[in-house]
C-alpha cells in the first residue's frame, strides 16, 4: 500500500492562500470566456443558467467555512441559499420543476463574490482553522473541501461552456484545437496484466485530505485479464456505428436501448455530421473527426461498443491494477511513478480544453505498458459507485456521495483534459448517470487472460 505515511505536516497558509487565489483566478477567466448575453442561459438544459455557478462556488464556500465550521455569520442569507447548491437532475423536467429563483443582478453577484473572497482570504490567513476533534475542523476538513470543491466545479463549468455557441465564446490567445500529427500506435495492441492485490482507496493518515467516498484504504484481490493498451478511437467507434451499433438492441441494456430509441441517439454526442463528412465538436470549433483520439461516450455507449467487441469494461479494481500495479507487487502512487513532480506527463490542468491523439506520452505508461490511464480523458468503469466497507460521511459535505449510492452512476477514474492538477491523484473517484452525454469520458475494454 503506496499510502501509509503517517501525517504530521501543520496547515500551511501561505500554500493555501496561493491555491485558493489560484482557483478564483482560473474560476474567473472562465466566466469571462463567456459573451454577457449568455449569464442567464443554460447551456445545458440540465443544469442551471450561469449565473448560478458564479455565485454558488463562493456561497459554498461562506457556507461551509464561515458559517458552518467557523460559526460567524455570513455576507447575504438570501443569496447563500439561493446558490447553496445544484446537483444534475434525472430528467429536464425535473430540472424544471425545481423552478427558478429571480436570478440577482451580474452586479449584485459581483459584489458578493468579491466580498466572499475578502472573507475566505482573511479565514485562511489567521483564522484557526486546525482544530483537533472538531467535526468540521479537525485537520481542516473544511478549508480543503472548499478549495477542492471549486476545482471540480472548474471542470464542470467547462464541460458546460462546451455547449455553449461559438460566437458566444472566446478561446486562449493562440490556442490550437487540432495538434501536430504523430505516428498512430498500433490500436489494437493489448496487454496481460497477471494477477495481484490492489489497494483501492485512501489512508487518510496519509495525505491532507480525501473525499469520503475514497475511504477507507483497502486492498483486493484481482484475477489476471488482457486490457487495451490505448483508450478506444473516434475511428474504432465509428465502426461500431457504421456496423450498426445504434440500431442491434443485442449490444444494449433494456434501459439503455429505450434511450437510444427515444432520444434518437445515432452517434457519440460530441460528433457530427456536416455534408457526409464526420466531425469532432471541439470546445472553440468544429474540426474533421480526429480519428486518433479517444472517443468520449456515455457509460452506456461504452459497454455498449465492449460487448460489440465482445469484450467488457474493467472494473474499477481493474483499472488500479493496470494503472498503479507492477509486475513485481508493489504499487505506484501514479501511473507513471514516484516522481509526478508539478506537471504530470499528461493532457491535464487545462494545458488543453480537447483531447490529443492516444498515446501522446508514452513516457506516461503503466508499469505493464498501459497508456494514458490518467489523462486525455476520465476512464468509465464496470463498478457501480458505491460506497466502500467503513464508509463515513464527510462531515464538512455529508450529501457529496451518499446521495448517489443508487446502483445509477458507475465509478469513472482518471483525468480529462480540464482536470485541475490538484484532483489528478490516486485515490479520486468521479462518477455519473449511464447515460450522461456531456463529460469527458473515454474507456478501454478488459477480457480473459
Amino acid at each position: 500500500m503506496p499510502q501509509t505515511a503517517s501525517r504530521v505536516r501543520a496547515l500551511d497558509r501561505e500554500s493555501a492562500l496561493g491555491r485558493f487565489s489560484a482557483n478564483r483566478e482560473r474560476t474567473r477567466a472562465l466566466f469571462e470566456m463567456l459573451d454577457a448575453e449568455m449569464y442567464y442561459e443554460r447551456p445545458i438544459p440540465l443544469r442551471n443558467p450561469v449565473v448560478f455557478y458564479e455565485g454558488h462556488v463562493p456561497a459554498f464556500s461562506v457556507n461551509t467555512l464561515i458559517k458552518n465550521a467557523l460559526g460567524r455569520p455570513g455576507i447575504d442569507a438570501h443569496l447563500e441559499r439561493i446558490f447553496a447548491r445544484g446537483i444534475d437532475p434525472a430528467t429536464e423536467a425535473t430540472a424544471v420543476a425545481r423552478g427558478n429563483p429571480t436570478w440577482p443582478s451580474r452586479e449584485a453577484v459581483r459584489a458578493y463574490v468579491e466580498a466572499a473572497d475578502e472573507a475566505i482570504e482573511s479565514a485562511i490567513g489567521s483564522a484557526d482553522l486546525e482544530r483537533d476533534g472538531h467535526r468540521l475542523l479537525d485537520r481542516a476538513q473544511a478549508l480543503w473541501t472548499i478549495l477542492e470543491h471549486e476545482e471540480m466545479h472548474q471542470e464542470t463549468l467547462a464541460y458546460i461552456w462546451h455547449q455553449v455557441p461559438y460566437a458566444r465564446k472566446r478561446p486562449p490567445a493562440g490556442y490550437v484545437t487540432l495538434t501536430p500529427g504523430s505516428a498512430t500506435p498500433d490500436l489494437a495492441a493489448r496487454v496481460r496484466v497477471p494477477g495481484g492485490v490492489v489497494t483501492l482507496g485512501t489512508d487518510p493518515d496519509a495525505v491532507d485530505f480525501a473525499w469520503d467516498n475514497e475511504q477507507p484504504a483497502h486492498v483486493r484481490a484481482v484475477e489476471p485479464f488482457t486490457i487495451d493498451v490505448h483508450n478506444v478511437t473516434n475511428g474504432q467507434f465509428l465502426a461500431f456505428v457504421d456496423a450498426g451499433g445504434y440500431r442491434d438492441p443485442a449490444w444494449w441494456r433494456d434501459e439503455d436501448w429505450a434511450w437510444v430509441q427515444g432520444e434518437g441517439v445515432t452517434h457519440p454526442f460530441f460528433w457530427e455530421r456536416a455534408e457526409n463528412v464526420w466531425h469532432w465538436r471541439g470546445m472553440f470549433e468544429r474540426v474533421p473527426l480526429p480519428e486518433t483520439w479517444p472517443v468520449y461516450v456515455s457509460w452506456a455507449e461504452a459497454r455498449a461498443y465492449a460487448r460489440w467487441r465482445g469484450r467488457r469494461l474493467p472494473t474499477e479494481a481493474q483499472y488500479h491494477r493496470a494503472a498503479f500495479g507492477t509486475p513485481d507487487g508493489r504499487e505506484r502512487s501514479s501511473a507513471w511513478g514516484e516522481d509526478a513532480g508539478a506537471d504530470p506527463p499528461a493532457n491535464v490542468d487545462f494545458v488543453r480544453w480537447d483531447p490529443e491523439p492516444v498515446g501522446a506520452h508514452p513516457e506516461s505508461a503503466s508499469a505493464f505498458g498501459v497508456h494514458d490511464l490518467v489523462g486525455n480523458g476520465w476512464e468509465w468503469t464496470g463498478t457501480p459507485f458505491a460506497p466502500f466497507d467503513g464508509f463515513v460521511p464527510l462531515p464538512s459535505y455529508p450529501e457529496y456521495s451518499a446521495d448517489f449510492f443508487d446502483d445509477n452512476h458507475f465509478v469513472m477514474k482518471g483525468a480529462s483534459p480540464v482536470t485541475p492538477r490538484a484532483l489528478v491523484r490516486r485515490g479520486f473517484r468521479n462518477w455519473f448517470r449511464p447515460r450522461y452525454p456531456y463529460a469527458y469520458a473515454t474507456f478501454r475494454c478488459v477480457g480473459p487472460a
